[in-house]
């Protein structure tokens, strides 16, 4: 299980390193001139495009119009030259894209966004599926919209850290063990239970019981380097990371 106290764990990052960030993304897309924009854009959509639609939706929208709007949030967003101005000392980018957004939908109230979108944007293919059926369980809890965002956010952080991980596996040739061990990144390990769950791969238990040790500290420090590249300083880690793993355990 994912935990906020892995300060032992986790990959010292230096100032030079921590400056290359999703803030750093965030300000190279407000410069609309800039040949980073357009890579900084589809960064920014393939990152946070979940959260981002779940909010919309749980705001009354339409599957279609949330799509949309979704799609027009981002191109305003990276057209808006006062994005220039920011600085990652301004908060933490969930909050920040939070509060972006409300400003958004308030001033696209009653407005045809469809029409609207495009000016050379490419768009950012949104595929709902799997998000339109979490914001049917949330809608059923009456959690409000903000909290619907957080939780959504909170997901796409740790399956990142899960994509990241099944990546570092299969560069080492690996993707077999990950494959019969990434089930116990989200349950407790069960070291009975080792022994037929990688029976096909000629594992001894005592060897299992140490990938699956290792499987869950590579995938705390992936998960913290991922927070990390949304917040301001190396000091809101570990207030975020507790967040976040409050959120997942409701």
């Amino acid at each position: 299980m994912l935990s906020s106290d892995s300060k032992g764990e986790s990959v010292v990052r230096t100032a030079s390193q921590f400056a290359t960030t999703h803030w750093s993304v965030v300000l190279a897309a407000g410069d609309s001139e800039s040949p980073e924009a357009q890579g900084a854009l589809e960064k920014l959509c393939q990152t946070y495009w979940r959260p981002l639609y779940t909010f919309v939706r749980r705001n009354g929208y339409e599957p279609e119009d949330a799509q949309d709007l979704t799609q027009a949030f981002f191109e305003r967003f990276l057209k808006n030259k006062t994005i220039r101005n920011l600085a990652p000392e301004k908060g933490r980018l969930r909050n920040f894209l939070l509060t972006v957004l409300k400003r958004f939908l308030r001033d696209q109230h009653d407005r045809a966004v469809t029409a609207k979108r495009g000016g050379g944007v490419p768009l950012i293919p949104l595929d709902t599926v799997e998000v339109e059926a979490q914001i049917q369980v949330a809608s059923s809890s009456n959690s409000s919209p903000d909290h619907a965002f957080d939780r959504a956010w909170a997901e796409t952080v740790l399956q990142g850290g899960v994509e990241r991980l099944r990546a570092q596996y299969e560069t080492e040739g690996r993707a077999a063990l990950f494959a019969k061990l990434s089930p116990y990144l989200t349950r407790p390990a069960d070291r009975s239970g080792y022994a037929g769950s990688v029976e096909p791969l000629n594992m001894e238990a005592n060897t299992v019981a140490a990938e699956v040790f290792r499987l869950r500290r590579r995938y705390r420090e992936l998960v913290r380097a991922e927070v990390a590249n949304t917040v301001a300083t190396p000091a809101e880690i570990d207030s975020e990371m507790g967040y976040l793993v409050e959120l997942l355990a409701k």
